[in-house]
C-alpha cells in the first residue's frame, strides 16, 4: 500500500531533523540550492538518480525505499491554508506588491515573455544589512520564456486558413 504524500514528507523531514543539519549544509554537500533540498524533502521536486547518492551521503538515514519514492515524479501541490502562515503571506504580499513593476522590467529587458518556474533556481540567504541587522535575500533565477506568435503553419495545425495558404503557395 502506498503511503500518502503527507506521511512520506513527515518521514523525510524527520530524517533531516535527526541529522541535525540545516538545508544549507545539505545543499553544500549535494551541490543543490537550499530551497531545492527543501523542495525534495517536501516532495515538491523530483530527485534525479545521479543526485540520490549525494543526498543519501548527506542524510545517511534516508532509506532506499524513501529514495525510490523521491525519484518518482511528485505531485506538486500546496495546502491552500499555507497562505495563513505569516512568512508565506508576506512573501505573497511582496510578490503581489512588486509584481507589476517586476513584470514591466522583465518585458523591458527581455521582451514579451515570462520567467520560468520550471527551469528555475531559488535560494534563501542571510546577510547583514548596512545597519548590522539580519536580512533575508531571496533569489529567483528563472529562464526567460518569450511568448510565441501563434502562426497557422506552426506544428501542422489543420485549419481553413492553413489550407488556403497551401493553395496560394501552389498557385504562385
Amino acid at each position: 500500500m502506498e503511503e500518502s504524500k503527507s506521511t512520506v514528507v513527515s518521514r523525510l523531514t524527520s530524517v533531516k531533523h535527526r541529522s541535525g543539519k540545516s538545508y544549507g549544509q545539505i545543499a553544500e554537500e549535494t551541490g543543490l540550492t537550499n530551497v531545492y533540498v527543501a523542495q525534495l524533502l517536501r516532495r515538491q521536486a523530483h530527485l534525479k538518480a545521479d543526485t540520490a547518492p549525494k543526498l543519501q551521503a548527506a542524510l545517511p538515514e534516508l532509506t532506499d525505499e524513501l529514495l525510490q519514492e523521491m525519484m518518482k515524479p511528485p505531485l506538486r501541490s500546496y495546502d491552500p491554508h499555507l497562505i495563513q502562515d505569516p512568512t508565506v503571506y508576506r512573501l505573497n504580499e511582496a510578490v503581489m506588491h512588486f509584481g507589476e513593476s517586476i513584470k514591466e522590467i522583465i518585458n523591458e529587458e527581455f521582451g514579451d515573455g515570462i520567467m520560468s518556474a520550471i527551469d528555475f533556481y531559488c535560494s534563501v540567504d542571510k546577510v547583514k544589512g548596512v545597519d548590522g541587522k539580519d536580512r533575508v535575500v531571496l533569489t529567483f533565477d528563472g529562464k526567460y520564456l518569450p511568448h510565441t506568435e501563434q502562426k497557422i503553419r506552426a506544428y501542422g495545425f489543420k485549419a481553413k486558413a492553413a489550407v488556403k495558404l497551401k493553395e496560394e503557395e501552389h498557385t504562385e
